[in-house]
């Protein structure tokens, strides 16, 4: 059990059986806002990919860590709106909006669903890994099957703090989120696919 970060393939995105996890009410309802804002309905999403491990196709990690560190980043180098923004989305989408999008929809964890856009949710990310001087190409880059959430809990991001020092190896918690917004938004965009929590 746990509270997974996931990639939303088209038959999920689109499904309307809820207890088969489909959030075609979402897209729905994201689609209208959309139009109302005079931007492209969001249709284009892929189809599953096989589980091929370090293929990139796909993302799953677990958020295991404490986020009391994370979110202290957030405050320290983000403005409060941008905190917020990065703290509270429950769905991502591959789509520029210029905030978020509230929908009175229940989402896995919330009486709401709250939609970023990941260049956003990017850009914020790609901040606070400046900050930390987060060694980003030495972090797993697919995260297919829990690869980064094994890689700073089970000794590899230890070894490279002693390989590469720096603020992020001080506080390894904080790390591990900050590599995951980077990732899980690197991969809404590279795919073309939404995330959520799950």
């Amino acid at each position: 059990m746990g509270i997974y970060l996931v990639s939303v393939a088209a038959r999920e995105w689109f499904g309307e059986d809820e207890e088969e996890g489909g959030k075609g009410a979402v897209a729905s309802a994201l689609n209208e806002e959309l139009r109302r804002r005079g931007l492209a309905p969001y249709e284009s999403v892929p189809e599953a990919a096989g589980l091929v491990r370090g293929s990139g196709q796909s993302f799953e990690e677990k958020l295991v860590p404490a986020m009391d560190g994370f979110g202290a980043l957030c405050r320290k180098h983000l403005a409060p709106g941008e905190a917020e923004l990065l703290l509270s989305w429950s769905v991502l989408v591959p789509v520029s909006l210029d905030g978020e999008i509230r929908l009175p929809l229940e989402s896995a964890y919330t009486d709401e669903t709250v939609i970023a856009g990941a260049p956003e949710v990017l850009a914020l990310a790609e901040r606070l890994a400046a900050a930390i001087r987060l060694p980003v190409d030495a972090t797993p880059e697919a995260c297919d099957n829990l690869d980064l959430t094994m890689w700073f809990l089970e000794g590899p991001a230890e070894e490279a703090v002693a390989a590469r020092p720096g603020p992020w190896g001080k506080d390894l918690d904080t790390a591990f989120y900050v590599a995951l917004y980077l990732r899980a938004a690197q991969h809404s965009l590279r795919r073309g696919c939404p995330m959520t929590y799950s």
